[in-house]
Order: structure tokens, then C-alpha cells, then sequence
């Protein structure tokens, strides 16, 4: 049986419909939560060993790879985690904050986006590319966005982000695949409306929209999951 390793950052950002697909695939999946309070971001557990691990999955995160003070005690030692699990070719599925890790790790950059995205958006294929996992729409929630790392392939785009990139046996993604409406109600925890108000939308919305493409990005997740395994993990 193969194995996956999950990189969860918070209680709150498990791979939830990754990890449905990747069982339903014949999985095992581990999954290691990094910090489990959010008011102390630099008590962290130590990082497993990836030795009998065939897949890593590291998830999204509220923390930022632009203040990497705030996170200092453990975020050079998973970006070498990733570098090195690359180079080893073992395969890697980077979600959000997971996929700017995954850039930066291989030579890429992260910065501050011009425009925060929270909220389901269409994805536009890259110039001359096609984008194998559909337009979506797919959920976004983030504040940074990734520069690609050399020899990396653009695949979809939105205005304001690149989505979804491919180098090698990686793939890393700046939107949300994974979520549920418990995802987003944890997420929703901690937001005030004020914050929500600046990013463009409000709780209502968020809760409404989820309840409305929660079924379908269900498939849409599976699907993109199963493009991973078949086509580029172990293709």
C-alpha cells in the first residue's frame, strides 16, 4: 500500500477531500499538524521522517512565507523538507500556502498579491497551455501568491494569481481543492467582518457559496487528485 504524508499547518487545515480521494485511492494517509495554536506559531512539532512515504502533501496555513520571523522555528526545515523529498522524486502535492512553499523550495518566490482572493473564482488556462483540472470556479483564500520556480510549467491562471503550476512529479496549487463547509467555518472563526469587509465579501456569503459548489467541487477535487496520481505522480 502506498503511503501519504500531510503537512497540516493548523487545526484547521487538514486535506479533508484530498484525503477522501487519496483513501478512496488506496492510500494510507499520516497526517502531522505542525502548530495546533494559532497565538503561538513558533511551538511546533518536529517533522517526521518522509522514509516510507511515496507522496507528500503539504496543506494551506494563515501564516505568511513574506514574515518568516513569525515562523522562524520551523519553516526552514519544511521548505528543506519539500527541497529534498523533490530532489528524491518522491511526488508532491502543494495546496496554497503548500504550493508557495513548494515554489519557493525549488528556486521560486512568494509576495504579497495586489488583490486578496477569498471567494470561488474561475481559472483561465496558462498561454498556449490547457488546464487539466477545469475552470472551477475553485475556492481561494489567500493574501500571497507564488513566482514560479524555474523550468516550471504555468498551467491556470487567475488575474491577480497564478493557480496551478507543474514541475515534475509536483504540482503546486494556490487555490482550495480540498474544502468543506467545516473548513470554512473554521476559517470563518477567527475572521472579523471587518476583515471580511476588505477582502470583498462577508460571512453570509462565504457560508452561502459554499453550501451552493460544495457538491460539485467534491467531484471537481476527486478529479483533479486522480490527474495528479495518473498523470504526474506515477504516470
Amino acid at each position: 500500500m502506498r503511503r501519504a504524508l500531510v503537512l497540516v499547518h493548523e487545526p484547521d487545515g487538514g486535506a479533508c477531500r484530498i484525503e477522501e480521494r487519496l483513501v478512496q485511492r488506496g492510500f494510507e494517509v499520516m497526517s502531522h499538524l505542525i502548530t495546533d495554536d494559532y497565538d503561538q506559531p513558533n511551538e511546533a512539532a518536529p517533522f517526521p521522517s518522509l522514509e516510507g512515504f511515496d507522496l507528500l502533501v503539504p496543506m494551506g496555513s494563515v501564516r505568511s512565507l513574506t514574515r518568516k520571523d513569525q515562523i522562524s522555528s520551523w519553516i526552514h526545515d519544511e521548505l528543506t523538507l519539500i527541497a529534498d523529498a523533490h530532489t528524491a522524486g518522491t511526488p508532491i502535492l502543494g495546496v496554497c500556502f503548500g504550493g508557495q512553499l513548494l515554489a519557493e523550495a525549488l528556486g521560486g518566490s512568494v509576495e504579497t498579491a495586489p488583490v486578496t482572493e477569498v471567494g470561488w473564482f474561475t481559472l483561465s488556462p496558462a498561454p498556449g497551455r490547457e488546464n487539466p483540472v477545469g475552470p472551477g470556479p475553485w475556492m481561494e483564500w489567500h493574501h500571497d501568491r507564488f513566482a514560479l520556480p524555474p523550468d516550471a510549467e504555468l498551467l491556470a491562471t487567475t488575474a491577480y494569481a497564478p493557480q496551478l503550476f507543474r514541475l515534475g512529479r509536483s504540482v503546486g496549487t494556490q487555490f482550495h481543492p480540498e474544502v468543506d463547509v467545516n473548513h470554512i467555518q473554521g476559517w470563518l472563526g477567527p475572521a472579523t467582518d471587518e476583515y471580511l469587509l476588505s477582502c470583498g465579501t462577508d460571512r453570509e456569503t462565504v457560508l452561502a457559496d459554499i453550501a451552493e459548489h460544495e457538491a460539485a467541487n467534491i467531484t471537481q477535487c476527486h478529479a483533479l487528485v486522480d490527474w495528479f496520481l495518473d498523470e504526474v505522480a506515477f504516470a
